[in-house]
């Protein structure tokens, strides 16, 4: 009886504690987040809202003018997402398994390979539009240099370089934030499996696609599952580089500024729409949650048979 007493006291000390966390989730993230989405079954005038107007805005998301300008940004959401998550998760393994047989230097070398996660979006963004500048950047003065002139682009400023230019730049940011996850899972494994395979004759290369790889399985679901979220809902650095509109002509556009786009205006048309925006909002939030949870519960799946 007494440790069931001390059970309850606990419990009611952890509740007290949390209750101030959860009040402020509730009040300025699952209210407002509800509130929004509920108002893509509303008609309005501007920011006004009228009457109820049922999955009329859904309608109208799938028919012109949105349609087209639904399924580019669409489409860009995939291929980003294809794109990170094949080059990204394969190049923060090899650094991830670099530092982990890093003899010497451990701390410099984390520190060097996640300095650019922590830099503000839009230095990074200002930094590599200048370096890419057509006329004065650094990287088209390199290639002209050693007369590489036809690999010399207007890298942000052209259909189709624009956006794996973009995804160039994510790498760039990005990669070291893998690379620190994948280092943890090196980390945790047993270092007797390793042992016990090289006793046994294996490689480095069979240790590392054979052991390592597979052991790696709950640090891959965890960067997929990121990888996935943050591809969905990519803005900021296509809205820095590419204004509301994804320019040039769409080439960047993405789901998330089409939202911002129909619910607050662009620079060429002041106008907005937000019932359609609201409804596009609700469509996002649908991909990313039913997508994060089967994507979890089928890589976990995995992590049991592996």
């Amino acid at each position: 009886m007494a440790r069931v007493g001390i059970k309850r006291e606990q419990n009611k000390y952890a509740a007290l504690l949390l209750t101030p966390a959860l009040a402020v989730i509730i009040i300025f993230t699952s209210i407002p987040a509800l509130t929004t989405l509920s108002y893509a079954f509303f008609r309005w005038k501007g920011f006004q809202r009228l009457g109820f107007a049922g999955i009329e805005n859904f309608q109208r998301l799938f028919n012109d003018p949105f349609k087209s300008y639904f399924y580019m940004a669409l489409r860009h959401n995939v291929l980003v997402f294809i794109a990170i998550l094949v080059i990204q998760t394969s190049l923060g393994i090899l650094v991830g398994y670099a530092l982990f047989k890093l003899k010497r230097g451990h701390r410099y070398f984390r520190t060097v390979v996640f300095l650019p996660v922590i830099f503000s979006l839009v230095i990074v963004a200002y930094m590599w539009q200048a370096m890419l500048d057509p006329f004065y950047g650094p990287v088209n003065y390199l290639l002209h240099s050693i007369h590489w002139d036809g690999l010399a682009k207007t890298w942000l400023g052209s259909t189709s370089t624009a956006l794996p230019t973009l995804v160039f730049i994510n790498l760039w940011r990005w990669v070291g934030f893998p690379a620190i996850i994948f280092l943890a899972g090196f980390n945790s494994i047993n270092t007797e499996f390793i042992e016990a395979a090289r006793i046994d004759g294996a490689s480095e290369g069979q240790i590392f696609r054979k052991i390592l790889l597979p052991l790696l399985a709950p640090s891959m679901t965890i960067v997929t599952i990121l990888t996935f979220i943050g591809a969905f809902e990519w803005f900021d650095l296509p809205y820095v580089l590419g204004g509301t509109n994804g320019n040039p002509a769409g080439a960047i556009d993405t789901l998330a500024l089409m939202f911002y786009r129909l619910s607050f205006g662009s620079v060429d048309s002041g106008a907005n729409e937000i019932g359609v925006g609201s409804a596009l909002g609700v469509l996002i939030f649908t991909i990313v949650g039913v997508g994060a949870t089967f994507g979890s519960r089928y890589l976990r799946s995995r992590e049991v048979e592996a």
